[in-house]
């Protein structure tokens, strides 16, 4: 037998057992029972609400594209910015210390001693250890220092908010361990 004839031969065999009963009629007859016997379970959707309209009642309120109520916005900032200005002018008319020209993320406190019976932090800016007292200025956010402890710096920043006015917040300069 030549292989060619025993390829067609063994081919002709797999399409006859191909076509012959697999043996799952019974199971496809009882998918069919259950499909008919399962009723799908619907919800109904709910009435939609009716719309109930409110009335406007802001009638004898003050319009707010009104003049009088523009005049008295641009009062309160004006206030407001001249009493934002006095927080940052004195700032502005002193002379700048060496340590404010680094951010404040720059540098590390590494130390902390006591001379002349009163605190001084060790700080590190650019591998340079600068003495810090009580009223001295870090960063570049008007830092003045409050309190010198024994692991952190606590200062003072004036800063813009979102609006553009200058507010006060506090800030820390922690100390840092030595990495080994």
């Amino acid at each position: 037998m030549t292989p060619k004839t025993a390829a067609s031969a063994v081919s002709i065999v797999l399409l006859l057992t191909a076509c012959a009963p697999s043996g799952q009629e019974e199971l496809q007859a009882w998918m069919n029972e259950q499909r008919q016997l399962t009723k799908p379970q619907v919800q109904p959707i709910p009435e939609p609400k009716k719309f109930q309209p409110q009335a406007y009642t802001q009638d004898g309120a003050t319009d707010p594209f009104s003049n009088q109520k523009l005049t008295q916005a641009l009062k309160r900032e004006s206030a407001q910015s001249t009493s934002n200005a006095g927080l940052v002018a004195p700032e502005l008319a002193r002379r700048k210390e060496p340590l404010e020209g680094y951010p404040l993320d720059s540098m590390a406190m590494v130390g902390s001693l006591l001379k002349e019976g009163k605190p001084v932090a060790l700080v590190r800016v650019d591998n340079l250890l600068y003495q810090v007292r009580p009223g001295n200025y870090l960063g570049q956010n008007y830092g003045k220092i409050v309190k010198v402890a024994e692991t952190e710096v606590v200062l003072r920043e004036i800063v813009q908010d979102a609006a553009g006015e200058w507010i006060e917040r506090s800030a820390t300069l922690q100390l840092q361990e030595r990495s080994k």
